[in-house]
């Protein structure tokens, strides 16, 4: 399925012009920020259609005749392409506000055919735009929006939802479009991932660049307990649903999650170009927690922490081994673990938000360099 970039002109390709809002001449127009080089590297290395879309008020009328309007968008457009930005479509409306034609920003009315196929990608598309109707662009659309946010009144009078009903559209809130081809670039860690046997049905969902979202039902509290950690302080989202034969014993459901896991990392982190590779972190209280940890392709696991309680919760401390040892198996890294301390909650616990702090530092990538941490040429 095809991904679109539905990309305000007004305000995001080249300035707004208050208070008129018309660039009706040449004297009036000036590009926006670094969208040449920008918007001119996601033309090149990302997988978008770009679709240019506009509310031009009463273009062809008397107060914005269309021969005061061409030449200038034409002089953009030229501009644009000559930097290898190609628009598959330009959509413009024409009509006054106060008019509510389903054509005109935020309605849908000129882009139906991006909507309900099987052709383009909704979903994973995003509306990129300068005023809060692009926004609401994006909810009605069923994608996400790119707030290039330089006044939230702007567009205010013509949506109907109320600003914190469209902020879970807003995937990224800036003023650069430098933020933009980073965020668009560094996007794409997320996958879906379903593990079945015998003792064990689990579904994870999995985004390495995430902000530290946590769904977490393993049927152990502790457990899930733990497993947040990970979501919160390595800033990723986690979602993960284990039904396991917990009627025998905790053993299959802990080691498969860590399988499980493992593996949805080792799937999300398949392109390893850019990133760090390498994460260590050294967490504090009276519980001193050292994880170091290596993405590069070969597991093994170092475990220095001894645990004096049988269960800590619901979970059994022999357990904390064999989970970060199936993680380790399944994702394909080197993880070396010690802790020391008196607490033994505080001890698992550090050792969890160690392991979280050390895998944000080695996902951790550069969307300006496509080099691969290795001098064997392959991870």
């Amino acid at each position: 399925m095809k991904k679109v970039l539905f990309i305000d002109r007004d305000g995001t390709i080249i300035n707004e012009v208050p208070p008129t809002y018309q660039i009706d001449s040449f004297e009036k127009l000036q590009f926006y920020p670094q969208v040449f080089r920008y918007l001119g590297l996601i033309a090149a290395e990302l997988d978008y259609e770009l679709v240019m879309v506009t509310n031009q008020d009463g273009l062809g009328t008397s107060s914005f005749p269309e021969e005061t309007f061409w030449p200038v968008q034409n002089f953009i457009m030229d501009c644009l392409k000559q930097e290898g930005i190609v628009f598959n479509e330009v959509c413009i409306d024409k009509s006054f506000p106060e008019q509510h034609l389903p054509t005109r920003k935020p309605g849908t009315g000129m882009l139906q055919k991006y909507m309900n196929n099987e052709v383009y990608d909704m979903a994973n598309s995003f509306v990129i735009g300068d005023r809060i109707t692009d926004v609401q662009l994006a909810k009605n659309l069923g994608c996400k929006a790119i707030w290039l946010n330089s006044d939230e009144s702007l567009g205010s009078a013509e949506i109907s939802d109320e600003m914190n009903v469209l902020i879970p559209t807003i995937a990224l809130k800036t003023l650069e479009w430098r933020d933009i081809y980073s965020f668009l670039k560094l996007s794409n860690r997320s996958v879906k991932h379903i593990r079945k046997t015998n003792e064990t049905n689990i579904e994870i969902e999995l985004n390495v660049d995430g902000s530290g979202v946590a769904h977490i039902h393993t049927g152990l509290g502790f457990f899930d307990h733990m497993l947040e950690q990970i979501a919160r302080h390595g800033k990723m989202d986690i979602s993960i649903s284990t039904k396991g034969d917990l009627h025998i014993d905790e053993h299959h459901t802990i080691e498969d999650t860590g399988i499980a896991l493992g593996e949805a990392f080792a799937l999300a982190l398949h392109d390893k170009r850019g990133m760090e590779r390498y994460g260590f972190a050294l967490p504090m209280d009276e519980a001193e927690a050292k994880v170091l940890i290596d993405f590069g392709g070969r597991s093994w696991l170092v475990w220095d922490a001894e645990f004096k309680r049988e269960k800590i919760g619901d979970m059994p401390t022999e357990m904390f081994f064999h989970f970060f040892k199936s993680f380790s198996d399944a994702a394909k890294c080197n993880l070396n673990i010690a802790c020391k301390g008196t607490n033994e909650h505080h001890k698992i616990e550090a050792i969890f938000k160690a392991f979280a702090k050390a895998m944000k530092m080695a996902v951790k990538r550069d969307p300006f360099n496509n080099y691969l941490p290795s001098t064997k040429g392959v991870l």
